[in-house]
C-alpha cells in the first residue's frame, strides 16, 4: 500500500499517463521515485474529448488511476479533458502550476514521420520547461500471464488485408503499424500478442497464425522489464 509522504519544496514529480497497460507501470515508477525523494506526486491524463464522451475502456483506466492516486492525496490525479491544445503545452502548464521538477513519460506515441513534420514532444518540453528533469520509460519487451509465458519480444509489423491484419517481420509500403510481437512458447506458428501504439493508446492484440482479426485490446499480460523497442 502506498503511504502518503510529506511534501518537500525542492522536488515535485509529475507522471503523464495515456490509455493502455503501461499507465499503471508509469504510476508505480512515479510512486517509487516520490517515496525515495519524500516529495509530492501528481498524475496527469490529457484527452481531447470531454470526459462524458469517453468510452468504457478509457473510463475504466481513469477510475483505476484515480484509485492509485488517492493513496497519495485528493489532489494527486489531474484530468485535462476536452483539451484541444498541443500535449506539450498542457504538460508545461501543469508543470509550472504545480512547481514540478521531474516528469515521467511513457515512450512517445509519435511515429518517425510525425516527429519530423510536427516535432518531438520531448524536444518541445525541453524548450518550454528546460529546468525540469524528464524520465522516459520505454515499452517492455517481456510479457507474462497466469496461463503461460511468451518469448522475448521482436520488432514486427501489421499489414492491412481486406478484412484483417497480417503479421510480418519485414517493412513495406503496406505496413499500417509497427510494434513488438511476443510469440507464445511451445508453438510452431506465430501465435501470441502484438503490442503497438495506435494514436495515443498502447494496444495489445491477439495474433493467431499470423492473423489479427481486429484491433481489440486484450488485458492478458503484464510488463516485466524496461527494455526498449
Amino acid at each position: 500500500m502506498v503511504k502518503k509522504v510529506k511534501g518537500r519544496m525542492d522536488e515535485s514529480i509529475l507522471v503523464c499517463v495515456s490509455y493502455g497497460p503501461n499507465g499503471e507501470r508509469l504510476i508505480e515508477r512515479g510512486c517509487q521515485l516520490a517515496h525515495m525523494l519524500h516529495c509530492p506526486l501528481h498524475i496527469l491524463t490529457i484527452d481531447p474529448a470531454p470526459f462524458d464522451e469517453l468510452d468504457g475502456e478509457k473510463s475504466d483506466y481513469i477510475t483505476s488511476w484515480k484509485a492509485l492516486a488517492a493513496q497519495f492525496g485528493p489532489e494527486t490525479y489531474i484530468l485535462k479533458d476536452d483539451e484541444k491544445r498541443p500535449v506539450a503545452d498542457v504538460i508545461a502548464e501543469v508543470a509550472r502550476e504545480k512547481h514540478i521538477t521531474q516528469i515521467i513519460l511513457g515512450q512517445t506515441a509519435q511515429s518517425r514521420w510525425e516527429q519530423l513534420t510536427k516535432g518531438s514532444i520531448i524536444n518541445a518540453l525541453l524548450r518550454k520547461i528546460p529546468f525540469v528533469d524528464l524520465h522516459i520509460i520505454s515499452v517492455s519487451r517481456s510479457l507474462k500471464n497466469d496461463e503461460g509465458h511468451f518469448e522475448k519480444g521482436v520488432r514486427a509489423y501489421l499489414e492491412q488485408q481486406e478484412k484483417y491484419y497480417r503479421l510480418t517481420f519485414h517493412y513495406s509500403e503496406r505496413v499500417m503499424y509497427e510494434g513488438i510481437f511476443f510469440k507464445e512458447q511451445g508453438t510452431d506458428f506465430n501465435n501470441g500478442v502484438f503490442k503497438f501504439m495506435k494514436g495515443s493508446e498502447m494496444l495489445q492484440v491477439p495474433v493467431v497464425e499470423d492473423i489479427v482479426k481486429e484491433l481489440r485490446h486484450v488485458r492478458m499480460t503484464e510488463p516485466l522489464d524496461d527494455d526498449i523497442l
